[in-house]
């Protein structure tokens, strides 16, 4: 069986697409850098985070993104020669006026590099390429306002927009239509789409026409996908679906596990898989009846010597023995090669601090997304702080309004001190009174059990738990307003003079 969600923390509005025996998900990153997180299978049931493809500031500039912003629901296509990204970077989502750029990106090797971006149009996100039986390609939009889906023939060798764009469809009358994707199967055209917005009452809809441009029918039974009051996985939509080479049919979509004493999702939105079948009338159901997503689905079958992938793993550790900066790594809005590398003499990670953690500009960060709501993070470092405005450890975060960071600075009298501080939408207050150090590497960790935080620290082998503890429900999407999910990351800033480097022995993240 396979036991949901299959992206575990932070991995929502998954598109997929299947080449020969493999299967590739593409999720959405907004604010994080590397943009687009791609996955790998063989068998629907063990993920391997494989390199993102924009991963180039000429692909992708995220410098100033609002918290949520940037890259939006990706849409991964193979048209049986290329892979194709196309892509939504905002830079502006509150207010009346959203700026939804739209990009698409191609490459010939999926495990390579991929191409500058091409711009598209600006008409809204979660935009989608359609590539029909017939060679032809199509742009699939959404419109700002939620004012529908729009339809454009694209040039198949240049890769812009060149027929006349349609307005094709208008949703099922529960709002906030997006996420749409398109399918020719059989005689039909079906429009699949998120509606209900992407919270609580998030479902989705399908629509079908024997003509690409319509008219669609509405599905008589929608949603194809919702959740339950009680369910283990809330806020289910934003789906996409694939084909197995044995003719079955699978559906991934986003979900959420919200912890209930803390009444926010700390894991932010994740990507589950359910099987669905075509019924007598032709319209996609779930295989097990009903509409609401399933904790576990039947695998297909896969024979054994493909069943090759690790997994998506509750444990993270990171000796740093590698050059390369692993792929499970993200930092906020900037490559972290412009601030982080790896010292193979010495198997250390050497970060340089900028700014502080609430800027939108150049942070210093290397974060792994939370997986488990019970799980520690810890590391150990050696950093010589000259100034009050220098500071490094480990720290517990959402965005850059809401964090813990509990790292190692220097007080008024330059001596080395621990600092704790505590960002609730965007008020910055110390949690503990600075607690004075020695010189030398020292040992910093966090804890949570889903609701509570706690922080210790140790040096010389004296192990020290702080009395003080934090909670997770500062952390969440619903506290936040925002649509990723909580991080542990290795930290450093220097607001003097953007110098000051920490260097880490390690980064440890596990389930407890």
């Amino acid at each position: 069986m396979i036991k949901n969600p299959i992206l575990k923390g932070f991995c929502p509005d998954p598109s997929i697409i299947r080449v020969n025996d493999l299967y590739y998900i593409a999720t959405s990153t907004f604010e994080w850098w590397p943009g687009v997180r791609l996955f790998e299978s063989s068998d629907l049931k063990n993920w391997k985070q494989i390199r993102s493809p924009l991963r180039r500031t000429s692909q992708l500039n995220l410098i100033g993104d609002p918290p949520s912003g940037g890259v939006w629901a990706p849409c991964l296509s193979y048209d049986g020669k290329r892979f194709y990204l196309v892509y939504t970077d905002v830079k502006t989502k509150k207010g009346r006026f959203y700026n939804t750029n739209n990009y698409i990106v191609w490459t010939d090797d999926i495990y390579g590099e991929w191409s500058d971006p091409i711009y598209l149009n600006s008409i809204g996100f979660d935009p989608s390429l359609f590539h029909d039986n017939d060679g032809k390609k199509y742009l699939v939009n959404m419109i700002n306002g939620f004012k529908g889906i729009t339809i454009q023939e694209m040039d198949s060798d240049t890769l812009k927009p060149c027929g006349k764009r349609v307005e094709v469809y208008y949703g099922s009358g529960r709002g906030c239509l997006e996420g749409p994707h398109i399918y020719h199967i059989g005689k039909y055209y079906y429009l699949i789409a998120a509606e209900g917005g992407t919270g609580y009452e998030h479902c989705v809809t399908m629509a079908r026409a024997e003509d690409i441009y319509g008219p669609y029918l509405t599905c008589p039974d929608n949603p194809v996908l919702t959740s339950s009051e009680d369910g283990l996985l809330q806020k289910c939509g934003h789906a996409d679906i694939v084909e197995t080479p044995d003719h079955k049919w699978y559906m991934v979509h986003l979900c959420s596990r919200p912890e209930k004493e803390i009444g926010g999702c700390i894991l932010g939105r994740e990507t589950a898989i359910q099987e669905i079948e075509m019924d007598s009338e032709g319209w996609f159901r779930l295989k097990y009846g009903g509409n609401y997503g399933q904790t576990e689905v039947n695998e297909p079958i896969v024979p054994d010597d493909k069943d090759y992938c690790d997994g998506d793993i509750f444990t993270f550790k990171d000796n740093f023995e590698n050059k390369t900066i692993d792929n499970r790594y993200s930092s906020l809005r900037r490559d972290y090669n412009e601030f982080a590398y790896v010292d193979l003499n010495e198997n250390m990670m050497v970060i340089r601090g900028e700014e502080s953690l609430n800027s939108l500009h150049n942070v210093s960060l290397l974060a792994v997304r939370q997986q488990c709501f019970k799980c520690k993070a810890e590391t150990s470092m050696v950093f010589e702080p000259e100034n009050y405005q220098e500071l490094a450890g480990i720290t517990y975060m959402y965005d850059n309004l809401n964090f813990y960071i509990w790292g190692e600075t220097v007080n008024d009298d330059g001596n080395k001190v621990l600092i704790l501080l505590k960002s609730d939408s965007g008020n910055i207050t110390d949690m503990i009174e600075p607690i004075v150090i020695n010189d030398g590497r020292i040992r910093l960790g966090i804890r949570t059990d889903g609701i509570n935080v706690y922080f210790y620290y140790e040096q010389n082998n004296n192990p020290v738990e702080i009395n003080e503890k934090g909670k997770t429900d500062i952390l969440t999407d619903e506290h936040c307003r925002g649509f990723t999910g909580a991080h542990f990351g290795l930290y450093v800033h220097d607001m003097l003079e953007k110098k000051a480097v920490a260097r880490f022995d390690y980064l440890s993240i596990g389930g407890i």
